[in-house]
């Protein structure tokens, strides 16, 4: 037996617990069922089909905002913080830039008073994996725990658990361990919790626990199937940004009211026409071997968690290293060239970078020596100092004719240098203007966080990325084929993916994909895109 034979029986015995296609949220959406049509017919059309899946959220944000749970995270958010205590957001991935993005949207509304370190955030892997998922981190509930321990969490606190799925080990580790120490805990999901809690150990231990209050919103299937960074992200910006403005601030809006009409002036007049052209524009550079990098201030943040969460959702190169010249470079990337790379670091994140520095013996006291495998995973921030977001030279983006900068605002464009690309190009949100290239217009409710602008730069982006992406042909219906697996969900999305495209039983999928896998070892290739394309070029399958 070869050895790609025994991983994928491995992973058929021994992992059931991340096989997760009974979840709502891995469903297929029904709104995009035909997006790859839908861009196909015009670039317009397939916008005005993505806003479709945020404005779908609206009834379920009315119903979260309304139920007597968020009621109960709100009032513990205003005695922790009248109390001294602190907030912590805990997330991964896509939920984990979340959770840096509310405690930076914090520290910008509460400088210089004091009260900026009683919200704070856990990113399952630190804030390394803002710009690169350490592979296999979110499967382990003991590397949550010790993010979690770290902060020294007690009674008087909270923390709030964010993960669509409901079932992130790593998250689900923070809880328990924030639990256990006599924190107040929410957990927010966008699935049924009934569903994880019959099928999943580590849910309903979790769940269970007496100090833990689990906020269910199940919202359906995302806009690209099972990617988690749109709907279910959004949802969880909104309710998590309304609990902490009500409690702090005492703001009472009604903010599923002004989310309605976000989504309402988006999705209409000359919104999907603007934006439409910027995805043609996009889709054009890098079909000509161009780059794109964008320019920001007060959205860096904002437009760096759109950028890197591309590379595992549609398998493109990650952010490169100053230090690396081998890895190919990233279709995208992020600067602020008012300031250098440590300082530009700072102001996106509004304090300095906490990563983890972990050594060989915290791998093995906490049973993960599989990671050690490939080495000690550097995620230092020595490490992320390494990606130039400042005002350093960057001739690899702007040598070729094709290369362009896009500068990106809200009601203002920022005053940035970047006379070095051979193409300009500048995104307006907010103020409609003759200015700016792509004009974004739209009202919204002011807030003590600014929820609706940088709301507003989320969905915009997730929209210009996604469509990109599908105009590209990386997105078949709704399924991003081109799938990094760099944890064991996403090893599960692989195989169900082969296995509804090529028409196998779950079981010859996985042995498939495990092939799949050890063919494209080191190529950058998509085992997943691969695999079906191999399978159906061979004639196995019609």
């Amino acid at each position: 037996m070869e050895e790609y034979q025994v991983q994928a029986e491995n992973f058929l015995k021994n992992e059931t617990q991340f096989r997760l296609g009974f979840l709502s949220s891995e469903a297929s959406n029904p709104i995009t069922a035909h997006l790859d049509s839908d861009f196909g017919q015009s670039t317009e059309t397939g916008v005005k089909t993505l806003f479709r899946c945020d404005a779908a959220l609206e009834s379920v944000l009315r119903k979260a905002l309304a139920d007597s749970r968020f009621a109960e995270m709100r009032e513990a958010f205003s005695e922790t913080l009248r109390n001294g205590g602190k907030i912590v957001f805990s997330g991964c991935g896509a939920t984990g830039r979340l959770a840096i993005l509310l405690e930076a949207l914090w520290i910008d509304r509460v400088k210089g008073t004091g009260r900026e370190p009683q919200v704070r955030s856990i990113m399952t892997g630190g804030d390394y994996a803002l710009i690169r998922a350490v592979e296999f981190y979110e499967d382990h509930a003991e590397f949550g725990r010790r993010q979690a321990a770290a902060e020294n969490l007690r009674k008087g606190d909270v923390l709030v658990g964010i993960t669509a799925t409901g079932e992130t080990a790593s998250i689900l580790g923070t809880v328990l361990e924030a639990a256990e120490r006599g924190a107040k805990v929410f957990l927010l999901i966008c699935v049924e919790k009934e569903i994880p809690m019959q099928r999943l150990e580590r849910c309903r231990s979790a769940y269970a626990h007496p100090n833990v209050t689990v906020l269910d919103m199940p919202c359906g299937g995302m806009a690209i199937t099972g990617s988690t960074r749109m709907q279910s992200t959004t949802l969880e910006m909104v309710v998590t940004c309304a609990a902490l403005e009500e409690a702090a601030f005492g703001k009472t809006v009604s903010y599923a009211d002004a989310f309605a009409e976000l989504a309402g002036t988006l999705s209409g007049g000359v919104c999907p026409a603007s934006i439409a052209r910027a995805v043609e524009l996009e889709t054009g550079t890098y079909s000509e071997k161009g780059f794109v990098t964008y320019f920001s201030e007060d959205f860096l943040l904002d437009i760096l968690t759109d950028t890197t969460e591309r590379t595992p959702t549609f398998m493109l190169p990650a952010f490169r290293k100053n230090d690396d010249t081998v890895s190919p470079v990233s279709w995208a990337f992020v600067k602020n060239p008012s300031c250098s790379t440590p300082e530009a670091w700072k102001r996106c994140l509004r304090r300095e970078p906490r990563c983890l520095d972990w050594k060989e013996r915290d791998f093995r006291e906490m049973g993960a020596e599989e990671i050690l495998r490939n080495g000690i995973p550097e995620t230092g921030a020595a490490e992320l100092l390494k990606f130039p977001i400042g005002r350093e030279a960057a001739p690899e983006r702007c040598s070729g004719k094709k290369d362009v900068a896009f500068r990106i605002g809200v009601d203002r464009l920022p005053e940035m240098d970047v006379s070095a690309y051979p193409a300009t190009r500048s995104v307006l949100l907010g103020k409609q203007s003759e200015e700016s290239d792509f004009s974004v217009p739209f009202n919204r409710l002011e807030t003590p966080l600014k929820l609706f602008e940088h709301l507003a730069v989320k969905l915009v982006m997730n929209v210009l990325s996604t469509g990109t992406m599908v105009k590209m042909g990386r997105v078949t219906g709704n399924s991003m084929t081109c799938l990094n697996v760099s944890n064991k969900k996403l090893v599960d999305r692989g195989i169900r993916l082969i296995s509804e495209q090529c028409g196998l039983p779950y079981e010859e999928a996985c042995m498939e994909l495990f092939r799949g896998m050890a063919l494209c070892k080191g190529t950058g290739d998509s085992p997943v895109r691969s695999t079906i394309l191999r399978l159906k070029g061979n004639g196995r399958i019609s």
